[in-house]
């Protein structure tokens, strides 16, 4: 996933601000053991982004594993975690994040795109809302305003 989310922005992304929701390793528990979150936000932090993540569970347990991080910014909903966010990156399937608001998220981001690290939204839903999608397995599927453009 990171190797999307960098060539996205052409290598680039010192100062980036990246909206994670999900951190734990699956949902329903704060476990973040073997969790991709912590491979990903450690290769975000190397490549001098900055993580504005949420997770209903596990934030605490993240606070702790990065505790040296000054690039880690923790929110309390996801909401929060979108503000001035250029990409939203979706790691752990919790329900909350199942049926989102795309037009909010769309209006949010600086780049309107979702890395969805666990495939759980439709990418022709995600792009009828004007965003563009990347899933694990699925490549790019560009949104239709972009398309026309």
């Amino acid at each position: 996933l990171f190797q999307k989310i960098s060539h996205y922005f052409n290598g680039d992304l010192n100062g980036r601000r990246v909206a994670v929701w999900g951190l734990a390793f699956k949902p329903g528990t704060d476990d973040i053991r073997e969790a991709p979150s912590l491979t990903l936000l450690s290769q975000l932090f190397e490549a001098g982004a900055i993580v504005q993540a949420y997770d209903p569970m596990a934030m605490q347990n993240v606070r702790r594993y990065f505790s040296d991080s000054a690039q880690l910014d923790l929110k309390n909903a996801k909401e929060a975690a979108l503000e001035e966010a250029h990409v939203l990156v979706i790691l752990t399937e919790w329900s909350e994040f199942l049926k989102p608001d795309f037009s909010a998220i769309k209006a949010s981001l600086h780049q309107p795109i979702i890395f969805d690290g666990r495939n759980i939204y439709d990418p022709n839903t995600v792009s009828d809302y004007g965003l563009q999608y990347c899933g694990i397995g699925r490549g790019l599927t560009v949104a239709a305003d972009y398309a026309s453009a």
